[in-house]
């Protein structure tokens, strides 16, 4: 039985829940809660936000599964009450521990009642897979409306998104009702092939956000703002794979980065920690993010 939708909330995130079956050779098949919206707001609980997600579920053992590890971490699960099959995808570990995936997911978001939120978060298919996602956007828009700071991640699956016009159009519709954005150096690679990451980022950054975030796995992340640019290496780490990695940097990105306009050396901060986050990640298995305590000591670590 979904929750009831509270008044207000701190974060809202829109977006697909997916059970990850985590398939490795010679090891028996492993579910574990996933989507890349889901793991964000995971995420973000885990840090100790108020967060809601408004996602789809069904009435099945996935649904339970990923219910459960939700409401775990404090996050409130709403649901736009149409009962259909929860997503799946097979994720392959190769024997570095990167991560490939093969969906089975489909996102009909329909019009549902959600709390009023200081920012909201859109992410991955829910932004670009129709029917749902223009119910996602017009959310977005209205939230924009209403006061709320708005980030995007496009965390691009390129084997769902045959028609790639139509994906770049509505991937740079959502970067231009954001304040920050974030994407990896691969999904802008697929979405603007030939050109320079740099030259995608600023071309983001010309639609309006106030700040550009790009993740590069071992090679760090960068952000693009008005006032310049600032990198961070990424931390030294034993990796054991790389799911949700890229959810837990945006999760701890969105928790340290208050200001919708922040200043570029609160940017390289906040990339620290991201950076850091996104470590502890890929540090254990499955998409696992710190909690507050745990990033705090990594962090304190790091800078003794």
């Amino acid at each position: 039985m979904p929750e009831p939708v509270p008044a207000d909330t701190d974060f809202l995130v829109i977006g697909e829940c997916v059970a990850d079956i985590v398939r490795t050779p010679g090891r028996p098949d492993r579910p574990h809660p996933g989507g890349s919206p889901a793991n964000v707001a995971y995420g973000l609980a885990r840090l100790g936000r108020r967060t809601a997600l408004l996602t789809q579920l069904g009435d099945d053992p996935y649904g339970t599964l990923i219910r459960d590890h939700l409401a775990a971490a404090g996050v409130t699960v709403l649901t736009d009450g149409q009962d259909r099959p929860t997503p799946t995808a097979i994720v392959t570990l190769d024997p570095a521990g990167s991560a490939s995936y093969e969906f089975a997911v489909g996102w009909t978001l329909a019009p549902a009642p959600a709390p009023r939120a200081r920012h909201v978060h859109l992410g991955s298919l829910a932004s670009v897979q129709e029917p749902g996602a223009a119910v996602a956007r017009r959310l977005l828009r209205a939230a924009r409306t209403a006061g709320a700071t708005v980030s995007y991640d496009p965390n691009v699956r390129p084997a769902l998104l045959a028609d790639h016009p139509a994906a770049v159009t509505a991937v740079e519709h959502c970067v231009a009702l954001s304040d920050l954005v974030k994407a990896s150096d691969e999904d802008l690679a697929w979405l603007y092939p030939g050109i320079p990451v740099r030259d995608s980022a600023a071309r983001w950054l010309a639609l309006g956000p106030a700040t550009v975030v790009v993740t590069r796995g071992s090679r760090g992340a960068f952000a693009l703002t008005p006032a310049g640019e600032t990198t961070v290496p990424a931390p030294p780490t034993t990796v054991v794979d790389t799911v949700g990695a890229g959810d837990s940097f945006m999760a701890a990105l969105l928790a340290t980065l208050d200001d919708p306009r922040p200043a570029l050396d609160a940017v390289a901060s906040a990339l620290r920690t991201a950076a850091t986050a996104a470590a502890i990640t890929v540090s254990r298995a499955g998409a696992n993010p710190p909690t507050t305590a745990e990033l705090a000591a990594e962090l304190a670590a790091g800078s003794a």
